[in-house]
């Protein structure tokens, strides 16, 4: 079944080619060129401070890379921050991704924006990106004093894989009793290692056809797993999809086109956070297939930067008097 007809038209661009065709272990190392030079092309459209920082990784793991953007000149109180986390399926990307967008972040919301260089599957499958990605949390709230960012507001945000990973660490942080993220905004995020296996329960026709499929999600979360078997306490660290427990999560935002791969999983984990007493903000763009906003001119990515930087406002602002 086809559903070309469903894509919204201006979106059809991005279904001319197929994306990363056949995607394995053996040309994966052809998958991160292909990214590396997609990401390169894209030049930064606003500056911010930026600067780099090496910090140590979880239970003695190689440091982590990150990348941070700062507004610049001084600010008169604390900034908030946001912990940006890239997508690539958890076998590709980097934090360079993501720079062009944290410095729009940083200038539009005179935020602290930290994008962190996780490991990549299947070199370093679970628990290794999200011990990484929980390293870069601890450090950036035990250092919130000198980079500048009040530690009672730090938002988690991702894209894709990195959106599930974003939503791992929410758990993984109440868990351990770990820094408490003000909000997770959740972009298109890959939530459900049982997609495009014969665990999905109930598999979408019109979901996944373009862009990034099943297939592509069957790889990632293959690569991600390794030997592990999601059957204990950590499996939602692992795939939040599979977290038992989700309640007492930071408020989430969640974005995701109609006919994306995704759609279905994250409907089931909004509502499962609303069933669960945690704010849900969802919106599902009609016709919209993963990577959407890719087209910036699109009416779908017109409204999502609208409501992405409305909820991002909300989750980044102090604390009147009266709530605090």
């Amino acid at each position: 079944m086809s559903t070309r007809h469903l894509v919204d038209p201006s979106l059809l661009p991005l279904t001319a080619h197929e994306f990363l065709p056949g995607l394995s272990r053996e040309n994966l190392a052809d998958g991160r060129t292909f990214m590396d030079q997609m990401i390169a092309s894209i030049a930064p459209r606003t500056t911010a401070l930026r600067s780099e920082a090496r910090i140590p990784g979880r239970n003695g793991a190689p440091d982590v890379r990150l990348v941070i953007q700062t507004p610049p000149g001084q600010s008169t109180a604390p900034r908030p921050a946001v912990l940006f986390l890239h997508g690539g399926g958890m076998v590709m990307g980097s934090a360079s991704m993501g720079e062009g967008f944290d410095a729009e972040l940083a200038l539009a919301h005179d935020a602290v924006v930290v994008s962190v260089d996780y490991r990549l599957a299947p070199e370093v499958p679970f628990p290794g990106p999200i011990d990484d990605v929980y390293a870069a949390l601890r450090w950036v709230h035990a250092n919130a004093a000198s980079l500048g960012v009040d530690p009672s507001r730090i938002v988690l945000m991702g894209q894709s894989a990195g959106g599930g990973l974003a939503a791992s660490l929410a758990q993984l942080t109440r868990d351990d009793n770990g820094p408490r993220p003000a909000a997770q905004i959740l972009i298109y995020p890959m939530l459900d290692a049982r997609t495009g296996t014969a665990l999905e329960a109930d598999p979408n026709p019109t979901t996944g056809e373009f862009s990034w499929t099943r297939a592509h999600t069957r790889f990632g979360w293959e690569s991600l797993r390794g030997d592990y078997l999601p059957t204990d306490s950590r499996a939602g660290h692992f795939s939040a999809s599979l977290g038992q427990d989700v309640s007492r999560l930071p408020p989430a935002f969640i974005a995701v086109g109609s006919l994306d791969v995704f759609f279905d999983e994250s409907m089931d984990y909004a509502r499962r956070l609303s069933r669960a007493g945690v704010p849900v903000e969802l919106h599902v763009y009609p016709g919209a297939i993963h990577g959407f906003d890719a087209i910036p001119n699109a009416w779908m990515t017109t409204s999502f930067k609208r409501e992405l930087n409305e909820a991002l406002t909300r989750a980044l602002r102090a604390p009147t008097e009266l709530e605090s």
